[in-house]
């Protein structure tokens, strides 16, 4: 105990699962947490002269199942290995960690998604910059990037990272400007300077200065690249060849999407329980590293046309050449994730089933290769000459990596025959010896004349002969009894004990050998890294690409025309993911949309409730944002002038954890739109000041539509969903904003929405037949359409000026008719009496029905 807690002080903040035998032991506070999360006994044991202490434990061999469980529920885990051979000693075994895997930092399976990247960031920052960088140990990526607090913000939402590092004695400042949702953990002050950062960061790469990675000028940027390697170095994760370069995330190559836009465009995580996300409607990647490729273009559209209609001119040949985009999925599905497979190798943690699935991704790159260089498209035959099918390590596993091998080293047949002589006769000895014994046996047993005599083994006393009672008086006096049975006898001979040793010691002489010559290989694969990581960034981009393609066929998505122009036109525009969840045999009513800066800046759009406004503001956002990562668009044609920023402000949602109204929220997500504008932002609008009183609502609406139409600067094209009809006014005195409504159409007393987008504002929300259809009492309709007609009537009489006195002085309530009542309860009342059929009415009837009465009332 006094070993496990001088190394528990190293590491007071984790679980330290300390290594006993055959188990992983838990002492005290860990004990009880690990009690409680993994669902395992908990026990006491005497703790010498000290009272009792919490133990809990698992087996050795279970830690892949109980560790993710451990991370996934926010724990960090010391891992405490035994460093000596128990054998060995006669002390206390010496003991050290060798592991410390924290949310941010792990190379386990089973902890890691596949088809995620497990980014652990580290932020610095001052009262006016920041700076942040991105790694994740189990592929190699390392990113960082400096600028302001919106940006790292922006970037924090993006690449969601599962721990968050900064520095001591800043959290209150960390929430206040990046929220509290990440799992964050702190470090030393010193760690965060830019010469202890700079230094840690040369050492690695072993440069003379970080100018290769174009990093030199981002020195905020530095400090949190820097830290990352050393909370590295804290958690004892020192391979690290597979972190081969530093890249530097450039703010003016991708388009500005902020948290709000993030969440509220859905692009990786839903609103609404049951949703789908832009990301899983788009992703039909092969590979898990395509995958989590596709959600980094998703977080990181593009600006540069050149590399948009780069990437839409690949989907478009794969589209054009089926038989070639199949053949290559289908190579691709044999490479598996190659980019954590060869990081595993830098880790020394690759096991022998991984080098045989490494070994037949290299195989599928040539294939690759191959097609890409004969197509008739230059960014393919570009990627075909970044591919290195690494054709000598490949061989070489070929040659000494058997064909199916266990996964465990330790259990053998791992290394082909013909690799080593040495090896080839230790096995002939050992597998040699089923045979050797048979004949050992059946020659003893005519020696003897013991017909039932046989040979067998057993982990106490190795070898034996075994003999029967009934002929025990047969058995050699040079035979040395062992062992006594109810029935039997068993003994030992020299030849047999001799035997023995040579068996035993071939077998343990055949693990040495394969461990040695396995890992000679894997420090073979060493050299091979980055070639292979290499091939690894080209088959995920490829993948990527024909996962467009795959959505465009499935989906009718068609090419856009992106250029540097400052119209957006989509032609029959639909919205990617909703029309994915319609009941079948329902089509997507498309719409068109038209946004320039001369004659339609600001689109106001007006229509009742579930009309569809919604919908179209963020297929319009969409339809942008799949155009500009270089995928066909859901529509028949569109015109999309790039974007630099998309802002939104949609929905109601109160931040109440922070004390913030729905109200608050909306200006605050309004109030970054405002402060951040440029010429070529795409803003969205959705019913905008709904969260305060009507009055105040249509002042603050009004005057941010001018607002961003007035603006000196910039004239941002904006989409405004409202249910403010006022609004409608704003096209008389301003130039370039147009109204435009969701059509629907009135049968009788029922709305039939047509979601189709037409010219002109509208003067009727319906909100009462969405009311109704919602399954609202009758009598509350009812009312609603009253006070409805009162207002109207009071508007019409005064303006704007009193509609809540005319509502007032129209009250039913000051009439006594039994008939006009504004009590819910009477009206309902009413409502149950106007109903009857009294010409038909049994007496019994009348009487169940006044009972009925009486209980609405609530009298007894």
């Amino acid at each position: 105990m006094k070993q496990y807690y001088s190394i528990k002080d190293k590491h007071p903040d984790a679980i330290l699962l300390f290594r006993v035998g055959d188990f992983y032991e838990t002492f005290g506070e860990d004990a009880i947490k690990a009690a409680e999360i993994l669902g395992i006994t908990l026990t006491k044991r005497a703790n010498g002269a000290a009272n009792f202490v919490e133990l809990a434990g698992f087996p050795h061999h279970a830690l892949d199942t109980y560790l993710p469980k451990l991370v996934r529920a926010g724990q960090r885990v010391a891992i405490c290995e035994q460093l000596e051979d128990p054998k060995m000693t006669k002390k206390i075994v010496k003991r050290g960690i060798t592991e410390l895997v924290t949310p941010g930092v792990s190379i386990n399976d089973n902890i890691l998604e596949h088809r995620e990247n497990n980014f652990l960031a580290s932020v610095h920052f001052d009262k006016k910059m920041a700076g942040v960088a991105f790694l994740d140990i189990s592929t190699g990526e390392f990113l960082t990037a400096e600028g302001s607090f919106e940006y790292i913000d922006k970037l924090l939402n993006s690449f969601k990272p599962k721990e968050v590092l900064f520095q001591r004695g800043k959290g209150n400042d960390f929430i206040a400007l990046f929220g509290g949702k990440f799992y964050t953990y702190t470090l030393d002050d010193w760690v965060y300077t830019e010469d202890a950062a700079t230094d840690r960061l040369l050492r690695h790469f072993e440069t003379k200065s970080l100018k290769g990675f174009g990093v030199q000028d981002l020195h905020y940027g530095v400090m949190a690249s820097g830290a990352i390697l050393h909370y590295l170095d804290l958690t004892q994760h020192t391979q690290l060849q597979h972190i081969s370069s530093l890249s530097r995330i450039e703010e003016d190559k991708y388009v500005w999407l902020d948290r709000f836009t993030i969440r509220n465009l859905e692009l990786f995580g839903v609103i609404n329980e049951g949703a789908k996300t832009l990301a899983q409607v788009l992703d039909k990647t092969i590979s898990p590293m395509g995958s989590r490729m596709l959600k980094r273009w998703i977080a990181l559209p593009l600006k540069e046309i050149s590399a948009i209609n780069d990437r839409l001119s690949v989907v478009e040949y794969f589209l054009k050449h089926e038989p070639q985009q199949e053949a290559i999925s289908e190579q691709i599905r044999q490479i598996g994730d190659l980019e954590r497979i060869i990081s595993k190798v830098a880790v020394g943690r690759i096991n022998p089933r991984e080098v045989v699935q490494l070994r037949a991704a290299l195989r599928a790159i040539d294939p690759i290769k191959d097609m890409l260089g004969q197509a008739d498209q230059n960014v393919l035959k570009r990627m075909a000459e970044q591919l290195n099918p690494c054709q000598t390590i490949r061989e070489r596993m070929e040659r000494e990596i058997t064909a199916d091998p266990p996964v465990q080293l330790h259990r053998g047949s791992v290394i082909q025959e013909g690799v080593s002589e040495e090896l080839d006769e230790l096995r002939k000895l050992a597998f040699s010896g089923k045979d050797y014994l048979a004949q050992m046996q059946e020659r003893e047993s005519k020696r003897t004349g013991i017909p039932s005599l046989k040979i067998a083994f057993n982990n106490v006393f190795g070898y034996y002969i075994e003999v029967r009672n009934t002929h025990k008086d047969k058995v050699p006096e040079e035979w040395i009894r062992k062992q006594t049975l109810v029935s039997a006898e068993r003994y030992i001979t020299e030849e047999l004990k001799e035997y023995e040793s040579k068996i035993l010691g071939a077998e343990e002489k055949i693990l040495a050998l394969e461990a040695r010559l396995y890992n000679e290989l894997v420090v073979a694969l060493a050299e091979y890294i980055q070639a292979i990581q290499l091939n690894a960034g080209v088959i995920a981009r490829l993948d990527c690409l024909l996962s467009f393609a795959s959505s465009a066929k499935e989906s009718d998505y068609n090419r856009p025309e992106v250029n540097d122009s400052v119209k957006i036109e989509i032609k029959e525009g639909r919205h990617p993911v909703i029309e994915q969840q319609l009941p079948i045999g329902e089509s997507y009513i498309s719409n068109d949309v038209m946004l320039d800066q001369e004659e339609q800046q600001v689109i106001i759009i007006t229509g009742p409730n579930m009309a569809g406004k919604s919908a179209l503001l963020r297929q319009t956002a969409l339809i942008v944002l799949m155009a500009q990562i270089g995928s066909f668009v859901p529509a028949k044609a569109a015109k999309i002038g790039y974007v630099d920023k998309i802002f939104t402000r949609v929905g109601a949602s109160d931040n109440i954890s922070l004390g913030e109204s729905t109200f608050m929220v909306e200006m605050n997500e309004a109030a970054s739109i405002l402060n951040n504008l440029s010429d070529r932002s795409l803003i969205l609008l959705d019913e905008l000041g709904r969260g305060t009183s009507t009055y105040d609502g249509i002042s603050i609406a009004w005057s941010i539509v001018e607002y961003i139409h007035e603006h000196s600067k910039t004239k941002a094209k904006t989409l405004f969903a409202t249910h403010y009809h006022e609004l409608n006014e704003m096209e008389k005195s301003f130039g370039r904003v147009k109204n435009y409504n969701v059509t629907i159409k009135e049968v009788g007393n029922k709305v039939i929405f047509l979601r189709k987008l037409v010219r002109g504002g509208s003067n009727h929300s319906f909100g009462i037949h969405v009311a109704k259809m919602a399954g609202m009492p009758p009598s509350v309709v009812n009312r609603a359409n009253e006070i409805l007609g009162q207002l109207e009537a009071a508007n019409r009489k005064d303006g704007l000026a009193k509609p809540l006195n005319g509502m007032a002085e129209h009250r039913e309530g000051f009439q006594m008719s039994f008939f006009q009542l504004d009590d819910p309860v009477l009206k309902q009342i009413r409502d149950e009496i106007k109903n009857l059929d009294i010409n038909n009415l049994t007496p019994i009837e009348a009487l169940n029905k006044l009972n009925g009465i009486k209980k609405i009332s609530g009298l007894k």
